[in-house]
């Protein structure tokens, strides 16, 4: 490509925010993974499943970075995965447990009520820490984490970013 003159508008990303510490506080099952178990051949087959009926029944949420010209940002979405709608957000210059509070406190002041829901992230620090925990049990929500080190199991986050971050690095490139 280099020696054409062709280059990317979205060039494969250097280093990824990971908040990933080891299981600090308890990871939780994955709620969104289905298995069965095929009886012919005895093989074990997994499903991910984000269908869902209606709004409320399965959120998701992740933190990803962005370097913008003033530094760095940390985006924190929830995003409901029935119509995509991000219900609570919350923008820092640092990933840290406030951010996720304020996250939180955006969305459940949004709703009456969100018994039997259940909340989908990956295993990062924050979503172990215990107060978390607490916060989501009080609502009487699930709490459900992706497998470790797979991004499939939270592919509705994800590509919510990867379009978001597309965006952003083509209009960067349109403007200049």
């Amino acid at each position: 490509m280099s020696r054409m003159g062709l280059y990317t508008l979205n060039p494969a990303p250097k280093q990824r925010y990971n908040s990933y510490k080891g299981d600090m506080n308890g990871v939780c099952k994955n709620l969104l993974l289905e298995r069965k178990k095929n009886k012919h051949t005895g093989k074990i087959n997994e499903k991910r499943n984000f269908e869902t009926t209606s709004v409320k029944q399965k959120w998701t949420t992740d933190v990803s970075e962005f370097k913008i010209a003033a530094g760095k940002l940390y985006l924190s979405p929830i995003m409901d995965i029935y119509n995509r709608e991000i219900v609570g957000f919350d923008i820092s210059d640092t990933p840290n447990l406030f951010q996720i509070y304020r996250m939180l406190d955006m969305a459940f002041e949004k709703f009456d009520s969100l018994e039997g829901l259940i909340f989908h992230s990956d295993q990062g620090w924050k979503y172990q820490h215990f107060s978390y925990h607490k916060r989501l049990e009080e609502k009487g929500i699930f709490q459900s984490m992706s497998r470790k080190g797979n991004s499939l199991d939270n592919s509705p986050m994800e590509n919510f970013f990867g379009k978001m971050k597309c965006f952003m690095d083509l209009k960067i490139h349109l403007n200049h």
